[in-house]
């Protein structure tokens, strides 16, 4: 399929073909929910932490004695059931990240593409260099483009002066090509594509 390419001042800048096998799928809603909950299990820190019985500071005497006071045996009183005691079961530092098919993250990543372009919300420039760091001119050029929270994925080195006037702006994301991922792409309104970005995840996803 075509599809129309623009300046970062909304200016055409002729056509660019898009592959049906990465931008025409049909999105597949069990298939973005399992690369999502991967990559958020992954980027969880996983630092939580309570102390064991065995941890916690205390003393290792017993309470009193075995038979005789009328009440339950105890043998510590560091157990869970008292206070100050340590955590039964509690949560460890561990890491909460898991496999997932490649192929299905794959897919995943073609879908979440091809759900930005059936939607309308992927735009295509052509190039994204600039040779001064303003952001007040970042902000009018996103005027011009119609942007509200969009993600831009760039090539394969992010124009470090683009990159400096888009991050003051709020809810504004930029990526190089190989930084592209489901998560981001759906969590944001409109996706921004240069033209090296698409001939890189094409190239990526064939």
């Amino acid at each position: 399929m075509k599809a129309k390419m623009v300046t970062l001042d909304n200016k055409a800048a002729g056509d660019i073909e898009l592959s049906d096998a990465v931008f025409g799928l049909e999105a597949r809603k069990d298939i973005l929910q399992r690369v999502v909950e991967w990559q958020r299990a992954k980027r969880r820190a996983g630092t939580h932490k309570t102390k064991t019985m065995s941890e916690v500071s205390g003393t290792t005497k017993k309470p009193f004695k075995q038979k005789g006071s009328g009440n339950a045996r105890q043998g510590t009183l560091r157990a869970p059931h008292h206070e100050g005691g340590g955590r039964a079961h509690g949560p460890v530092v561990r890491d909460h990240g898991y496999s997932l098919n490649k192929k299905v993250r794959v897919l995943g990543l073609k879908m979440a593409l091809s759900a930005k372009q059936k939607a309308g919300q992927l735009i295509i420039v052509d190039d994204v260099k600039m040779s001064d760091a303003k952001t007040s001119l970042m902000v009018a050029r996103f005027e011009k483009l119609g942007l509200t929270k969009p993600l831009f994925v760039t090539g394969a080195v992010v124009d470090e002066n683009f990159a400096k006037s888009a991050r003051n702006i709020k809810g504004v994301d930029v990526l190089p090509t190989q930084g592209a991922n489901v998560y981001d792409i759906l969590r944001h309104k409109e996706l921004v594509l240069t033209k090296e970005a698409v001939e890189g995840l094409q190239a990526r996803l064939a």
